[in-house]
């Protein structure tokens, strides 16, 4: 029989797990805090758990660990880049960033991506599959062992599109925040996502209270087609009217990412644009010098970003550029999993 993923479960589902196997509903409380508070993974190491129940665990439920097969860490700023190695041999990326308010870290959410932006390294490796709850989770809990610090901010931003593995990062947030549990506020949450409508529309219903970020890019439908194939099937017009009402049913501002690629949508023309598109709305724009990948030809000149970002100011627009973090590491998701696919590597450590 299959091992249950222990650490994808709610503590609810546990309890009922345990309940089958004639124990008191209580066990599944101290067990779930083991392997969320304590963040032990070892169910000989949960002393106050019969050596019998301890065995009967180890036959039931399994816990997905990641391996670090690669560690990177920048010499400018701090940031430390994981590509981690499933169970299954598969590759992700995960990075942990460090800000004057405490540290971040960017999880993927599926191994490789299928959305195709021309821009992004993550989709050049092919899509093969989503990410367990635990698989999320554990890019958090083994970096925090791996580097000994609290993480105290969660963005979903790294490899895959989150909202087309929408019901494992449901449940992974709801993992993340339970007082019983982790504990973490998912008002330190962001979720970025390129544009899935309807999964925006579930999200708002949920009134999560996280952060949602949207990988805009353009303000004009043709060009966003070119560059994000999943504008022909949700249009912008269609993504903005998702945005306005997500803000309406839970009262938080969304965040709208735009990469400045020169000569695509860099002009004066295409910030009025944006600024046309965006007016009355509550959020923020946050203007991202796009990462160099050897694959693509798109480039940023910073000081063009600066000025789109002031030209947005006069018409209105709340924008800042984003701090670039981990330059010297190639921390821009997707470029580690890719160059360990390439080279064959499989899974030994290498810092």
């Amino acid at each position: 029989m299959e091992k249950l993923d222990i650490l994808s479960m709610t503590l609810s589902e546990l309890e009922a797990a345990l309940a089958a196997e004639g124990e008191k509903k209580f066990r599944a409380r101290q067990i779930f805090q083991w392997l969320h508070v304590k963040k032990i993974f070892d169910f000989d190491k949960m002393t106050d758990v019969s050596i019998q129940l301890r065995q009967r665990l180890k036959e039931k439920f399994c816990i997905n660990r990641l391996f670090v097969s690669k560690r990177l860490e920048s010499s400018a700023d701090n940031t430390v880049k994981y590509l981690y190695r499933l169970s299954d041999g598969n590759f992700v990326e995960t990075v942990l960033m460090d800000y004057s308010y405490g540290k971040s870290i960017c999880v993927s959410t599926q191994v490789g991506c299928k959305m195709g932006c021309r821009f992004c390294a993550s989709a050049i490796a092919g899509f093969v599959r989503n990410l367990s709850p635990s698989e999320i989770l554990m890019q958090i809990y083994e970096t925090e062992r791996d580097s000994g610090v609290r993480v105290s901010g969660v963005v979903l931003m790294g490899i895959g599109e989150p909202l087309d593995n929408y019901d494992n990062v449901v449940k992974f947030l709801g993992l993340l925040s339970d007082k019983d549990g982790n504990n973490l506020s998912l008002r330190h949450v962001s979720l970025s996502t390129c544009g899935i409508v309807p999964r925006i529309y579930d999200l708002a219903e949920l009134k999560l209270g996280l952060t949602l970020s949207v990988s805009l890019h353009c303000a004009d439908n043709d060009k966003r087609s070119e560059i994000m194939p999943v504008n022909r099937t949700y249009n912008m017009n269609s993504l903005i009217e998702a945005c306005r009402n997500y803000i309406l049913r839970t009262g938080r501002r969304v965040t709208f990412e735009y990469a400045v690629i020169d000569g695509v949508n860099s002009s004066d023309a295409d910030a009025d644009k944006l600024a046309s598109l965006l007016r009355g709305m509550n959020c923020h724009v946050n203007l991202i010098p796009v990462n160099k990948v050897k694959e693509r030809s798109y480039r940023t000149v910073r000081a063009g970003v600066e000025e789109f970002a002031k030209h947005l100011g006069r018409r209105g627009i709340n924008a800042t550029v984003r701090r670039t973090l981990g330059s010297d590491i190639e921390a821009a998701c997707g470029q580690l999993r890719r160059d360990a696919l390439s080279r064959g590597l499989n899974g030994g450590a290498d810092t």
